[in-house]
């Protein structure tokens, strides 16, 4: 998956109405995950979480909280043997109004309204294996854009199909 599909993907996820059980499985198809690594997650035989969330091995590890204990929780998955056994790179906790996460290979976090997590998901391409550099990660906005204006023109080729043409193009 490219960043644009990524960006279409968690927009779709927060605008869905939240689902605190099937959060964690969403988030990671929408970076990428193939359906068998969602079932072997889900059925628990690669999921080592310790704190009743979803834990993917070298990646992160999710939890959904009861409303107001997402800072609770998510220093709980920081302070969590499993998060450090299995390596995990990112924590993040939701309780579907807030949203926080870390890094632990840069330091940065992300604190937002559930809604807005779309706006930060730049932070988390490296779980697609997109490696980023900071001006990236800020550029969310330039790929969310750019997402929106490929809607566009689609849906404007739709009702106008002469515009695709090849004999348009050259004029």
């Amino acid at each position: 998956m490219n960043a644009v599909e990524i960006e279409e993907a968690i927009s779709a996820l927060a605008e869905q109405p939240f689902n605190g059980s099937e959060f964690p499985f969403a988030f990671l198809q929408a970076f990428g995950n193939k359906e068998t690594t969602i079932k072997k997650l889900r059925a628990g035989a690669s999921n080592s979480s310790d704190l009743g969330g979803v834990l993917q091995r070298n990646h992160i590890h999710i939890a959904v909280c009861a409303p107001g204990a997402v800072t609770k929780t998510l220093a709980a998955l920081k302070a969590s043997p499993a998060t450090a056994k299995a390596k995990a790179r990112f924590i993040l906790a939701t309780d579907g109004a807030d949203f926080e996460a870390e890094d632990f290979d840069t330091g940065e976090t992300v604190a937002c309204a559930y809604i807005d997590f779309p706006d930060h998901f730049g932070f988390f391409l490296p779980l697609a294996g997109i490696t980023t550099v900071k001006q990236v990660r800020e550029s969310s906005f330039d790929i969310r854009a750019t997402s929106r204006m490929n809607r566009l023109y689609v849906e404007l080729l739709k009702d106008n199909p002469e515009w695709g043409t090849t004999a348009r193009a050259m004029t």
